[in-house]
């Protein structure tokens, strides 16, 4: 029996503000953002490039112009690079109707046509995943669905939405984000989909829409949603301390691939502790200076003595020599923490034309 053809085309929603991860976003997207050693966005399309897909159209909002100034050439992570920015945020649903419009409107992929008049693929752009995605597209068509969703399992769905699926998957209800201590477990949207044509024409066109309320709902009533449960690596890098795991999560072991925690292009002295954190290119860590599940992007300094645990030193920024940060500081692009000084918590603009 013949395996049916991945599908070629993706959407992927990255229009966000990224307001939970400020200062850190003022700059630039939340996609942009680098996991390790590239921007999120490129983790993103790379398992889609992996999964078949040569055709990604990002639908945008927020600073669009850093995707296209960050790709020239139009590809990304293995696959190509379209654009679609929306005028006015219009939801979930909407960016998706708008994006693939967009991609039909003359701007079709390479061999002419409509890239979503057949299945295709549609994520959010903040999460990170090593599930089969194979596996969600084979019970897709054994199904026949309209829409097939990952899910995976959580002990507080409050931030998600909640999926009730029965043996074969078809999903029976599905609940956005419930209210927490309404609930405190279960299979919950992992923002991965694999959806028909037909699920376009439930989205109406010109106003805010949203998937998870209103088009998943609708689809399911008719019995055509379907659910993959799957205990796969996830993560939604959108939060300080979700961004902080995902950048661990790569170079400890947990995921598929590990990459290494420290760049080449780093400079950390023999007498500095770096226990569980990631060092990005051009930062530097100073003698007797202790990182501790942090994470400095690139052109970061750590002064000597200093320490920094469960935070986030952002572009350019600096910390003083014998200064403490901790608490899930986030500290923007060209911050400066004083010699000395004691951070614990809280987000930390900067000056980003130092």
């Amino acid at each position: 029996m013949s395996v049916p053809m991945s599908p070629r085309s993706a959407i992927v929603l990255a229009g966000g503000l990224g307001t939970r991860l400020r200062p850190l976003t003022d700059m630039r997207p939340k996609q942009m953002l680098p996991i390790v050693d590239r921007p999120m966005i490129e983790h993103v399309v790379a398992k889609l490039a992996r999964e078949g897909v040569d055709d990604v159209v990002l639908s945008l909002g927020y600073r669009p112009d850093a995707f296209g100034v960050a790709y020239p050439s139009g590809r990304c992570g293995g696959a190509g690079l379209r654009y679609a920015t929306e005028p006015d945020p219009l939801g979930t649903a909407g960016a998706i109707l708008f994006a693939a419009h967009r991609a039909a409107g003359g701007n079709g992929r390479a061999g002419g046509g409509d890239p979503f008049s057949e299945t295709f693929w549609a994520l959010n752009g903040d999460v990170l995943t090593d599930a089969p995605f194979s596996e969600l597209l084979a019970l897709h068509r054994a199904r026949g669905a309209e829409a097939t969703i990952l899910t995976i399992p959580m002990a507080d769905a409050s931030r998600y939405g909640l999926v009730e699926s029965d043996d074969t998957g078809r999903v029976s209800r599905f609940v956005e984000k419930p209210a927490s201590g309404r609930v405190t477990s279960g299979w919950i949207n992992a923002g991965v989909y694999v959806l028909e044509p037909s699920v376009l024409a439930r989205i109406r066109p010109g106003r805010p829409v949203s998937m998870e309320r209103e088009t998943f709902a609708a689809v399911a009533a008719d019995g055509a949603l379907y659910a993959l449960n799957s205990d796969a690596y996830w993560i939604d890098a959108g939060t300080p301390a979700s961004y902080l795991q995902a950048n661990i999560d790569l170079t400890s072991g947990r995921r598929a691939v590990t990459l290494g925690a420290v760049s080449p292009r780093a400079e950390v002295s023999p007498g500095a502790e770096v226990a569980g954190s990631v060092v990005m290119e051009r930062a530097t860590v100073e003698a007797g200076a202790r990182l501790d599940s942090s994470v400095v992007l690139p052109g970061g300094r750590i002064g000597a003595g200093a320490v920094v645990a469960d935070s986030v030193v952002g572009y350019d920024a600096v910390v003083g020599p014998g200064a403490r940060v901790a608490g899930f500081t986030l500290l923007g692009d060209g911050a400066a923490v004083a010699a000395g000084e004691s951070l614990h918590g809280g987000r930390h603009q900067g000056d980003p034309a130092r």
